[in-house]
């Protein structure tokens, strides 16, 4: 990639180079400076092609790194935001141990206490500890998760303080906001805050199986552990792929005033530690995403299908029905169409169906649907079936999307941005800041968004008040994409969004 860029400089420097031959070669005749006209357009002709060709390779570099297995690559980790009790555990929050290091300068009440830079804003808040970290900082990678771990995926809820890691060896970590349980610590269910990144697993014998080996005495009886796709943290319970495709759920089952069935069991039972998903097995379902909602779920299938279960209310599960759903079922609708990529915000579902179309369900009261409706929408505001999302989007073909707690973002397959919710836009919004570069990822927070380009630059806007997570060395918020200067020495390859945090692995 190093070499890639230096080409593209190199190139640059030559086309200036030839733009001035004109005024550097003395030429004695008309004809001479119709040769020497033509032999410049020439020149710069193959350079322009080769400019374009090394962009265009370049671009590919990026995006592929962005979506292939990372496993077998060694990355560092940049983080800024809110830190609450450890959310982020940078040099200047947790010690050697692992344990937070308390703060040198008593604070009292919400009062921002000025320390340098690199130590983050103390502030405090009853009992927990708050650091702000409005600038880029880089993370010890051994020192936090240990000398011998590398990361694959780095992993922030965009609904709560939690965050996770997986490692090139499939294993995972998790730690912050454990509020019912969610983050699937069986030894840490009262626990309300887990302060250090502790290592997750789910049972690796099932109970049928444990049944049938009644009487067994074989000592190596347990299966291998369990390596992860990806793990989904929300603001009452998570969920978890394992590499098989099997499903685990586990946090706040429901209750009858919020709605049922968000973990999939069909019993409507919360679960601090992580349970698989039988009726998937039964059906012969392998997962390969999940989105997690407040008080619903939507899954996506290996073969393409999406499913639902949870609270029915505010159109959340896209059938049409305000009844709530104990077992994942169909989106009867999405039925026939092959969907790429589900997202979930607080209480709404996109999907991305392989003809470039998004597809939006639930709570619409910000625009977070994306579908208009004239000046304001309703608090009621929502939508029961999946409805396209096209406006500006109409007759582009979006290849990325991303939800965060009330508003949503998409990139078509020309590398542009397009936003909308918060009660900001009530449909898509062209990001003309970002016209210039070709976006490849995009993440979406508590009001708030960060784009990474084809270059591994980042850029961020929306709501950084109080929390710095826009990453501009500043706790104010920012209306346009600008772009994060203190990233601007490292090539970003995979980014996420927090609720008040940010993190990004970097080559």
């Amino acid at each position: 990639l190093k070499q890639k860029n230096k080409m593209i400089a190199n190139l640059r420097n030559a086309l200036r180079h030839n733009s001035s031959l004109c005024h550097l070669q003395p030429c004695r005749s008309a004809t001479a400076i119709a040769q020497t006209s033509s032999n410049i357009l020439h020149q710069s002709k193959s350079l322009q092609d080769a400019f374009s060709t090394a962009c265009i390779s370049n671009t590919r570099i990026l995006s592929s790194i962005t979506t292939t297995n990372t496993t077998n690559r060694y990355y560092g980790v940049y983080a800024w935001g809110q830190s609450k009790n450890g959310t982020l555990p940078l040099p200047t929050v947790v010690d050697e141990e692992g344990l937070l290091i308390e703060s040198q300068t008593p604070s009292e009440g919400d009062k921002a206490v000025a320390q340098p830079a690199s130590k983050g804003l103390v502030l405090s808040s009853g009992s927990d500890r708050v650091q702000v970290f409005d600038t880029p900082a880089e993370m010890d990678v051994g020192k936090a998760f240990g000398a011998e771990k590398e990361i694959a995926q780095y992993i922030c809820s965009p609904l709560s303080s939690s965050s996770a890691v997986i490692f090139n060896d499939g294993s995972c970590a998790v730690w912050g906001d454990n509020s019912n349980g969610k983050l699937g610590l069986p030894n840490q269910t009262d626990t309300k805050f887990v302060t250090t990144p502790t290592k997750f697993q789910v049972p690796t014998v099932m109970e049928d199986e444990v049944n049938s080996m009644k009487g067994n005495n074989d000592d190596n009886m347990a299966t291998k552990e369990i390596g992860f796709r990806t793990i989904r943290l929300g603001s009452r319970f998570s969920a978890a792929v394992t590499t098989a495709g099997d499903l685990f759920t586990y946090g706040f089952g429901g209750s009858v005033l919020d709605g049922m069935g968000m973990l999939g069991h069909g019993d409507g039972e919360s679960y601090t530690t992580p349970k698989r998903v039988e009726s998937l097995i039964e059906d012969g379902c392998a997962v390969d995403d999940v989105a997690v909602s407040d008080l619903h779920m939507t899954v996506l299938t290996t073969e393409g299908e999406v499913l639902t279960t949870g609270s029915g209310s505010y159109g959340r599960l896209g059938n049409l029905e305000s009844a709530d759903q104990l077992f994942l079922e169909p989106v009867e609708l999405l039925g026939g169409m092959n969907t790429l990529q589900v997202v979930g915000g607080h209480a709404f579902s996109l999907v991305l169906t392989d003809d470039g179309m998004i597809h939006g369900w639930g709570r619409n009261d910000k625009g977070q649907l994306g579908t208009g409706g004239g000046m304001m929408v309703d608090m009621y505001a929502m939508n029961e079936l999946p409805t396209p999302i096209e406006g500006y989007l109409e007759n582009n073909k979006v290849v990325k999307i991303a939800a965060g707690h009330s508003h949503a973002a998409a990139i078509t397959e020309s590398g542009e941005l397009y936003t909308w919710g918060s009660n900001q836009h009530l449909e898509p919004q062209l990001m003309t800041q970002l016209l210039h570069t070709k976006c490849v990822d995009v993440k979406c927070g508590m009001d708030y968004t960060v784009i990474l380009d084809h270059f591994g630059q980042l850029y961020s806007f929306g709501q950084g008040k109080k929390t710095g997570v826009l990453g501009q060395a500043s706790t104010k918020s920012v209306s346009v994409a600008t772009l994060v200067e203190g990233m601007t020495h490292r090539t970003a390859v995979s980014i996420s969004a927090g609720m008040s945090h940010f993190a990004c692995l970097v080559e």
